[in-house]
């Protein structure tokens, strides 16, 4: 996950995969993608509420700033629904939306990075590492790196984060936290 101050808006994601030739280009930022398990889609109004509790959530949030305040997540929940790089995952067997994945390219010193978050209830079940790794290999298709940071407290995100084949590339302090940023090349 992104360490991302509770007043800046969340970092853009980018699409998901699911099973695709080797080589194929990468889907529109609109498409829907597929896992064994999950759909990644643009946001839809529906979703809302869940991503509003990803924002509010403590536990989701810890890491990432702490819950974000109320003028912040109205801005958010304006400009979500749609974006290109937001991509709602959602399980595939009863449409149940259990969290979020965005990709933005060139955010850090020109590289594209990823960004997730998951509502607590759904932790610890892969849906996460099955989301972020298709997203990466859709998305490396077009890029020659992906970059991820999360704090380096955030033992679960790093573990996800080597788990899709990224490694740890850099340490330092940003928004008051010792941070870490992996990177994944093509």
């Amino acid at each position: 996950m992104t360490t991302v101050p509770p007043s800046a808006p969340e970092p853009a994601p980018t699409p998901a995969p699911g099973p695709e030739p080797a080589g194929a280009a990468a889907p529109a930022p609109h498409a829907t993608l597929t896992t064994d398990r999950l759909l990644l889609r643009p946001v839809r109004a529906g979703d809302l509420p869940a991503m509003t509790r990803l924002w509010t959530e403590p536990e989701v949030r810890r890491h990432l700033g702490g819950p974000v305040t109320e003028p912040v997540i109205l801005i958010r929940r304006r400009r979500i629904v749609g974006a290109p790089g937001f991509r709602a995952v959602v399980r595939a067997e009863d449409d149940l939306v259990l969290g979020l994945v965005s990709v933005e390219p060139g955010a850090r010193e020109g590289e594209t990075e990823v960004s997730y978050q998951f509502l607590p209830e759904h932790w610890g079940n892969g849906y996460a590492r099955e989301a972020v790794a298709a997203v990466l290999d859709v998305t490396l298709r077009d890029t020659p790196s992906v970059v991820a940071v999360t704090q380096r407290a955030n033992r679960r995100s790093r573990r996800l984060l080597e788990a899709v084949g990224m490694t740890h590339a850099a340490s330092f302090v940003e928004y008051d936290a010792h941070q870490v940023l992996y990177r994944r090349r093509r």
